[in-house]
């Protein structure tokens, strides 16, 4: 049975701890896709901890309009992901 590199490589990440390190740092480089260019220039920290995504905004207005979008945001996540990585997300 022969396995790609890159197959093997996902397994390694799906069973190690680095994935949940991976998602962390992958979000940042997804977010203005996902939220538009207005959101992601007025966030200024993302990250995720144990299936929870934290957004960091000193806007308040932007901190308003996302506690309404959180489930939106939870599904364009878990969508871009393409799995369940994110179950709730806070805004602080």
């Amino acid at each position: 049975m022969s396995l790609h590199i890159g197959t093997a490589l996902k397994e390694f990440i799906n069973k190690s701890k680095l994935k949940g390190g991976l998602r962390a740092a992958q979000i940042d480089t997804i977010w203005e896709e996902l939220m538009g260019k207005t959101i992601a220039r007025y966030t200024d920290k993302i990250e995720i901890v144990n299936h929870t995504l934290i957004i960091y905004t000193s806007v308040g207005a932007l901190k308003h309009e996302l506690v309404y979008q959180k489930s939106k945001i939870i599904e364009r996540v878990n969508e871009a992901f393409h799995e369940n990585v994110i179950s709730e997300v806070i805004i602080k």
